[in-house]
């Protein structure tokens, strides 16, 4: 027992105390077994993540598909499914694998791809600094685009960051999202050959998306956020190494904070 470590009284300070105050610390960064108040955020996080399960179930199977359909080995294709876990990049890098670009740009290109992530894991920074880096690590492995925007939707104007039910509640959108796209990308992978060529999956998964995103939209510096990242993806279609997608994230970004700024200085008033 932590109580055997300290003589039974110390400068009036009681060791018990001690003892549970250490406790109390050591549980604090510690993701230990859920008790209810905690499986009742797991449960809400699962709750949002089944509302986009069936665009994400879809763009899974797509990515799945496109990576047998490059010419990777089922097995190479399952290995870039798990140790990747990242739809656009695997896309990004695909066409320049086998055009046999060389390994530096394929991974430029992946991280041009996949910068917003940066931002991601600043914004949700404050929500997880307590847990030690592996811990992090493993959190930042398991995120994804719908994650951040629930997550934030949220929690983005909480009070309290690094609540125990704001982790759980985390993990019961990361969780389920995870093994519905290896799922699914297993799916793509091994029965993608039976897809008739036809089906414009690709096209099939924008729209699956887009109806998961799109209602998500809820005030103006969402709809400028928006409005102003599409029209920037669209304008940089012709840049290389899809650089126009990562110019779209810092305008669309640029673009909400300052509308979000307006709004603020509306609701204030003249001074």
């Amino acid at each position: 027992m932590m109580a055997d470590w300290f003589p039974p009284q110390a400068g009036g300070v009681d060791k018990l105390a001690l003892s549970k105050g250490f406790s109390q610390v050591a549980h604090s960064s510690s993701i230990s077994w859920p008790d209810t108040r905690a499986r009742r955020s797991f449960a809400a996080g699962l709750k949002e993540a089944a509302s986009a399960m069936v665009a994400l179930c879809i763009w899974a199977f797509v990515t799945g598909f496109a990576m047998v359909s490059y010419g990777l080995s089922e097995g190479m294709a399952v290995l870039m499914s798990i140790l990747v876990y990242a739809g656009s990049a695997q896309l990004t890098a695909l066409p320049l694998m086998v055009a046999g670009a060389p390994l530096w740009l394929i991974f430029a290109a992946g991280f041009v791809v996949n910068i917003r992530f940066i931002i991601f894991g600043a914004a949700l920074q404050p929500y997880f600094r307590k847990y030690s880096w592996p811990k992090r690590l493993a959190l930042g492995y398991w995120s994804s685009d719908l994650v951040f925007v629930f997550f934030m939707t949220r929690y983005g104007n909480a009070r309290r960051r690094g609540t125990r039910g704001q982790l759980w509640y985390y993990l019961g959108i990361i969780v389920p999202g995870w093994f519905a796209w290896q799922t699914f990308s297993l799916l793509g992978i091994y029965a993608g050959a039976f897809v008739p060529p036809s089906w414009s999956l690709e096209f099939a998964a924008t729209l699956a998306l887009m109806g998961v995103a799109i209602p998500l939209v809820r005030n103006m510096p969402m709809v400028v956020t928006v409005l102003v990242a599409g029209a920037v993806a669209w304008l940089g279609q012709p840049l290389p190494l899809r650089l126009g997608l990562a110019a779209a994230i810092v305008a669309g970004v640029a673009g909400g904070v300052v509308a979000e700024i307006g709004r603020a200085k509306k609701k204030k008033g003249p001074a």
